[in-house]
């Protein structure tokens, strides 16, 4: 069997004999719902427009968004103004027709978000169930958006969320090591400058466990300044998994937590333990402490943002790591009252599309 062109069917073989078979019909609707993520100004957009022109049989399919700019596969009619067709449903929100031509404004959440136009289509009931595949496609991806654009305003906002108490602390016990002990304090102040630049500095959407655990170290060297023997620390990672991406700042605020929720509210302090090795194709981290606990059903309400403001780190290291490995690769937190808490972070060692 010959190949179709680009935008035209084999000779003698009908779009309809093509996608007869209902997996193939099922697969190029998907191909159709992926295309269209990034909405009808998107770079795919005329691939949408050849899957849409399969699922129809049609001689040509356009597909426009609000500036009226249309990409069309097959062919429309020339004696038909498609460009005025399209301007009228964009100015009256309702179907239009010229001969055989059709077009069908695509309205997503009660806003009109563009037009599909549909040249040599007999069946309705197929045109009305593909305008409804695209208004899906087009709602998903911007559900999509709008989580991403959500996620990196979070991001934002735990690089800024640096605790004034313990900077105050932190910059407090330096000062008082100046004269008795300079070169401890320079060794402080430099730690403290690496956290600062760690914590604040604009870096891409992913770094290295190798980096994430240098800013652990300095973090915690830090914090066993301020509280003294009070905090015992065990920081332990295989080095075959320094070099996994990860993304950014998704282990310091796990240990953040440790710190602030775990060991500080104790009077006799605690340990905090971190370790990173593989597992088969996975890198594994737990940061674990033996101090305060919580009710397990607390910390379900954590994950899923219901905590105070200072806990938002846990909510969106869980977020970002499911939206960018997938469902199964979330926070696993284990806790009970006055027992501890250990933060599981399991990922893939090697992941497309992960690097830093």
């Amino acid at each position: 069997m010959s190949m179709p062109a680009e935008d035209g069917p084999a000779k003698g073989i009908p779009w309809s004999r093509r996608l007869r078979d209902p997996g193939s019909i099922l697969e190029t609707a998907r191909h159709v719902s992926d295309d269209l993520v990034d909405g009808l100004s998107g770079p795919r957009v005329r691939a949408a427009a050849r899957g849409i022109r399969k699922l129809l049989a049609a001689d040509g399919v356009g597909l426009a968004d609000l500036s009226g700019s249309m990409v069309q596969a097959g062919s429309l009619p020339g004696d038909v103004d498609t460009a005025a067709l399209v301007d009228e449903v964009l100015h009256t929100e309702n179907r239009a027709r010229r001969a055989e031509v059709v077009a069908l404004p695509l309205i997503v959440h009660d806003e009109l978000a563009g037009v599909l136009v549909v040249a040599g289509t007999a069946r309705l009931t197929a045109l009305n169930e593909v305008a409804q595949l695209l208004v899906a496609a087009l709602e998903r991806g911007r559900l999509e958006a709008s989580a991403e654009h959500a996620a990196e305003a979070e991001l934002r906002a735990l690089r800024a969320e640096i605790s004034p108490h313990f900077v105050y602390n932190a910059l407090t016990v330096i000062a008082g090591l100046v004269r008795p002990d300079p070169a401890r304090s320079r060794e402080l102040m430099l730690d403290f400058a690496d956290y600062i630049r760690y914590s604040l500095a604009s870096h891409g959407e992913y770094t290295t466990v190798a980096d994430e655990f240098h800013a652990i170290e300095t973090y915690l060297a830090l914090q066993r300044a301020v509280l003294g023997d009070r905090l015992r620390v065990q920081v332990r990672v295989a080095p075959e998994v320094l070099a996994v991406a990860i993304p950014y700042l998704v282990l310091q605020p796990l240990v953040e937590n440790a710190v602030r929720h775990g060991i500080e509210r104790r009077s006799g302090g605690g340990t905090v333990q971190v370790l990173g090795e593989a597992e088969g194709t996975d890198c594994v981290i737990s940061v674990e402490d033996d101090g305060a606990g919580m009710d397990p059903e607390h910390a379900k309400a954590l994950l899923a943002g219901g905590g105070a403001a200072t806990s938002m780190g846990l909510a969106n290291v869980d977020r970002r790591l499911r939206n960018v490995y997938g469902p199964w690769f979330g926070l696993v937190v284990e806790t009970a009252p006055d027992e501890g808490t250990r933060v599981i972070v399991r990922v893939p060692r090697f992941q497309p599309g992960v690097m830093p």
